[in-house]
């Protein structure tokens, strides 16, 4: 199934999603370009008034500069007290003439700046964040530069800037009464990450896409972006690649989806909204499986069918978001292997005393690989002779999130998740493909760290991680990652 993709996109915290005004019409729009021109004008006359002003007061002070000399030079002459000094009240009044001068000459510069331009002609934005990101990495890991799973060995160190974003925000015009945007985000992750979510060689690739259109209280969208049942992520910005908890409790795959959502005002202070959509859910990661080959239907894609979601969530104008909702989606291989992935989940972010919040997200299902769940696999198989039998595996995990805003620029985060498959069902079938996925059975992640925006464009961080990997025969592997990000957003 192939479906057009859209614009999150960067979205929560300091880290990773913007609210678009409305289009106007191409009439009011070149009334609007009209006033805009009259503004200016406006300003560059008061600029030259205010030029005028500065040299008229500029000789008034010489003038005065002459006669306080004179007066110094005559004994009878009174002296000034500091606070009548003419002189010091015309510099001040200089001063503050020159202050209000450079402001306009701000503002002229803002309405004179060079914007983007797109064939269109509709306004077009670019924006994205330079990161950079230093990671150690105690023991070995699945990919180095973002781990998601212990693997045992050696350990590492490096730098990567890899993990960058960068989009472009666009407006297109009213249709069916509707604003009419779109946006799209791209990482230079392509070849790092497991087989089927990145391209060769650490070139650009998807993240996010997104269009929309948006009425009073209602919005139809066309995207790419996490489920509609997993609204909330992580914060972080040394896990941003793949975002944070992901294969421990996190739903997170980036999923094209055509969907609706309908908001109802209950009251001034809270609100419930409902959104639907069918997706096309990949398959999970297939290890050793070149990523120059052409690609596969996935078992999503051989059905024939859809998948399908929908939530429905409450939310109030002091912080607190609750929701629950529902996955579906027949998966199949040939007439001789079919199931059905689903999920029930649950969401929330709670305020707590002072500036503490709580958030997270809570599963039960079964195939949920496709999603960044089900320890990174929909099903186990065995090879009895020349027949095979295969087994979908049942699912449950979750994570939850403490976050304190120490002030407006200082967060602390505090966050743990884990992605637990049945290990009675694993023990019964022999995994194919690679021990460290295909026999995973459990994966937990915790993580801390502290993000410091010392700007609206600049932010540092410091970050501790820990991830337990656990094979269906009980042994674990531990890996502890220290990473230090420092990012310029734009």
């Amino acid at each position: 199934m192939t479906i057009a993709l859209c614009l999150v996109g960067i979205g929560p915290s300091p880290a990773q999603q913007i609210t678009e005004k409305p289009t106007l019409p191409p009439v009011a729009m070149q009334q609007q370009i009209e006033k805009l021109a009259e503004a200016v004008t406006l300003e560059e006359a008061e600029v030259k008034s205010s030029q005028q002003q500065i040299q008229a007061l500029r000789e008034q002070v010489a003038a005065l500069q002459e006669q306080l000399a004179a007066s110094r030079a005559s004994p009878t002459a009174p002296s000034s007290q500091a606070g009548d000094n003419p002189v010091g009240r015309l510099s001040a009044a200089v001063d503050a003439l020159h202050e209000q001068q450079d402001l306009q000459q701000s503002e002229i510069a803002t309405h004179e700046q060079t914007k983007v331009e797109s064939a269109s002609k509709f306004p077009v934005k670019l924006t994205g964040l330079i990161l950079m990101n230093a990671f150690t990495n105690s023991t070995g890991v699945d990919v180095i530069q973002s781990p998601t799973l212990a693997t045992g060995g050696a350990g590492t160190t490096g730098i990567t800037l890899r993990q960058t974003i960068l989009g472009l925000d666009a407006r297109g015009p009213h249709l069916f009464g509707a604003n009419t945007s779109a946006d799209v985000r791209v990482d230079f992750f392509g070849g790092l990450g497991q087989a089927n979510y990145a391209a060769e060689g650490g070139t650009a690739r998807l993240r996010t896409a997104h269009v929309d259109l948006a009425w009073k209280q209602t919005r139809a969208f066309v995207e790419m972006d996490r489920p509609i049942i997993s609204p909330n992520t992580p914060s972080s910005l040394t896990a941003v690649a793949q975002p944070a908890l992901a294969w421990s409790g996190n739903l997170w795959n980036w999923v094209p989806q055509i969907g609706v959502e309908q908001s109802v005002k209950l009251d001034p202070s809270s609100s419930m909204k409902v959104e639907a959509a069918v997706a096309d859910v990949p398959d999970p990661p297939t290890i050793g499986v070149s990523t120059s080959a052409p690609p596969a239907a996935s078992l999503a894609e051989q059905s024939r069918w859809p998948g399908s979601e929908a939530r429905i969530g409450y939310s109030r104008e002091n912080g607190l978001e609750v929701g629950a909702a529902g996955y579906f989606s027949p998966h199949s291989a040939g007439k001789d292997f079919r199931f059905d992935a689903w999920a029930a989940t649950i969401d929330y972010r709670v305020p707590l005393i002072a500036h503490l919040e709580a958030s997270g997200s809570l599963y039960r299902g079964l195939g949920l690989g496709g999603l960044g769940g089900g320890a990174f696999k929909d099903y186990v198989y065995s090879q009895p002779g020349n027949n095979y039998s295969y087994r979908p595996l049942d699912d449950v995990g979750g994570w939850t999130q403490l976050k304190a805003r120490a002030t407006e620029r200082i967060e602390f985060n505090t966050a743990f998740g884990i992605d637990n498959a049945f290990s009675s069902e694993l023990k019964q079938y022999t995994a194919g493909g690679s021990a460290n996925y295909q026999n995973m059975a459990r994966n937990a992640t915790l993580f801390t760290n502290v993000i410091f925006s010392p700007t609206a464009y600049t932010l540092f961080s410091f970050e501790y991680r820990r991830i337990d990997t656990s094979a269906a025969s009980g042994s674990h592997l531990l890996a502890n990652i220290y990473g230090v990000a420092a990012g310029y957003r734009f």
